[in-house]
């Protein structure tokens, strides 16, 4: 059996004074982080099984527990931080990729409160924002080369199919099982009332959320879920996935447990299959 240089992330502190052992702690955990040790007559806990729930904090009768993090660390330096190193012995120990379902382990900017629009700089000559008007509005589509006028001198403003958007702004690729029915409907619904566009993900499209048509880019990738011409029609535009994204529960794959019977429907895929 190989080193384990791994510490457990957390540490369980108990009061001997406080702790009547009462083994309450070791009833509940589902985990079988505590145990009573009949040699010494007290609780004993195996930490590297802790995940940190605080269910035998809460229910410890006389709070002789408590849960903290660990202070261990390694030697660091710029470039080798004890995140990195604790990665690559998880790697090197279990000799496979580390994979995560959702979230992000470290804190994500939000941009958005970063982000400054100064009217003023949209035209040349500057207008002052308070008394000219300023659209966010823009369009995204094959625009023309050069510009064609009539026999008039008019500009001839005929372009291919184009779509609208009020705020430049859309919301990404994100499919139908991957999220929830509810979450893509709050989508569909979001992108109609704001005047701009969702994107199916390559879960295909509910039937319900049809009627949102005019506010969806439908996406075909190569699973090709849920694609049949009724749903490639259903949308404003089409697009056509070359490369992964963001990717639910293992890397890529959806759980055979998430089927039920309105995706299995939507995506046209076996029920409580894995896809």
């Amino acid at each position: 059996m190989g080193i384990n240089y791994l510490y457990p992330p957390f540490e369980i502190i108990r009061n001997q004074d406080r702790c009547i052992a009462c083994r309450v702690c070791e009833r509940q955990c589902a985990n079988l982080v505590h145990h009573y040790d009949e040699e010494s007559g007290r609780m004993k806990a195996d930490e590297s099984l802790c995940v940190n729930c605080h269910r035998c904090v809460s229910l410890c009768p006389t709070r002789a527990l408590k849960i903290v993090k660990t202070d261990h660390t390694f030697k660091e330096n710029a470039n080798w931080k004890t995140e990195v190193i604790e990665d690559i012995y998880r790697q090197a120990q279990s000799g496979g990729v580390l994979l995560a379902s959702m979230g992000t382990p470290k804190d994500y900017p939000v941009y958005w409160d970063k982000m400054l629009i100064n009217a003023s700089q949209v035209t040349n000559p500057s207008i002052d924002p308070l008394r000219e008007p300023m659209e966010t509005r823009t369009y995204l589509g094959k625009k023309s080369s050069k510009i064609s006028r009539d026999a008039d001198g008019r500009i001839i403003t005929s372009t291919s199919g184009q779509l609208k958007l009020d705020i430049p702004i859309m919301f990404s690729a994100m499919s139908y099982g991957s999220i929830s029915y509810n979450a893509h409907k709050s989508l569909a619904m979001a992108a109609s009332e704001l005047g701009t566009f969702y994107n199916t993900g390559e879960g295909g499209l509910h039937k319900d959320f049809y009627q949102y048509g005019k506010n969806t880019i439908v996406q075909v990738a190569s699973g090709r879920f849920g694609v049949h011409p009724e749903y490639l029609n259903a949308g404003a535009a089409i697009e056509i996935k070359m490369g992964q994204g963001a990717k639910p529960g293992i890397g890529g794959h959806l759980p055979g447990s998430k089927i039920g019977e309105d995706i299995s429907a939507t995506r046209m895929i076996p029920l409580h299959a894995d896809a």
